[in-house]
């Protein structure tokens, strides 16, 4: 059975965003990136597992070793797809911005 992740489920995990911010800049293996842990190597590599089945992670065999790399095309369609709401909340935020002086303007 083929089970299909959620890459918002995956991303909710916050070992897993640090996993992610971890190899941002770099290719790691899993032994250097559990290293970064206080958990098990089994449990990283379970969350290396997810990230790996969302697309969010690429694996690159180089020799015996693995090396996880983030996925630049993945994380593009993420950011896409949250800059509508982001965009949004600036608006929403930058209303009630000027409001709120408006506002303290009229006390003073």
């Amino acid at each position: 059975m083929n089970l299909r992740r959620d890459v918002f489920q995956a991303l909710a995990d916050p070992t897993r965003r640090a996993i992610l911010l971890l190899v941002a800049t770099q290719g790691m293996t899993a032994g250097a990136i559990a290293a970064n842990f206080d958990t098990a190597r089994p449990t990283v590599s379970k969350h290396l597992q997810i990230l790996t089945e969302c697309e969010l992670l690429e694996q690159q065999q180089n020799g015996r070793e693995i090396y996880y790399y983030i996925s630049a095309k993945k994380m593009k369609e993420v950011a896409d797809f949250i800059e509508p709401f982001r965009k949004m909340w600036d608006d929403r935020f930058n209303a009630l911005e000027t409001l709120m002086k408006e506002h303290q303007t009229k006390n003073l």
